[in-house]
């Protein structure tokens, strides 16, 4: 299943990559709206190949997966997977400037599932696919303004 969404935000491309990769602040950010983050690899800096194990609540159960930073272009771009149990996804972020001080922010969300029980669940979430899509778009909106904020 694939979903996009995109959103305009009021800083220069530079200080919203500079935030995005900014691992530290979104484990912090996680850690406080209670998943439990582990960083595993080696390297403390922002590279391509960092990973974290998470485990969170969702739906009254606990979820566990893998995220891997797949792929960091300065130039704007952004890859991340997420390697789960029933369902693994890829969130893909490109970076475009509009203006010197605006950025669009597009997200594209791709999620396959592994299991029967994820392909049903991932149909059932097509058959209300604008509502999800709006959920997304208004979230994604939210995310956007922390980020304005964080940069301020």
């Amino acid at each position: 299943m694939n979903l996009s969404t995109r959103t305009d935000i009021e800083k220069p491309i530079a200080d919203v990559y500079a935030a995005l990769t900014n691992f530290d602040m979104w484990e912090t950010a996680a850690l406080r709206r209670g998943v439990d983050v582990a960083r595993i690899d080696s390297q403390r800096k922002v590279a391509t190949g960092a990973q974290w194990d998470v485990k969170f609540m969702h739906r009254g159960k606990s979820r566990e997966a893998r995220i891997t930073v797949g792929s960091m272009d300065p130039d704007g771009q952004i890859s991340m997977n997420v390697d789960g149990k029933v369902m693994d996804a890829e969130a893909k972020v490109e970076l475009v400037a509009l203006a010197p001080r605006r950025t669009r922010i597009v997200l594209h969300l791709e999620v396959k599932p592994r299991t029967l029980g994820a392909r049903l669940f991932l149909q059932s979430v097509r058959l209300a696919k604008q509502k999800v899509q709006t959920r997304l778009n208004d979230r994604f909106a939210n995310f956007a303004r922390e980020i304005d904020q964080r940069i301020a």
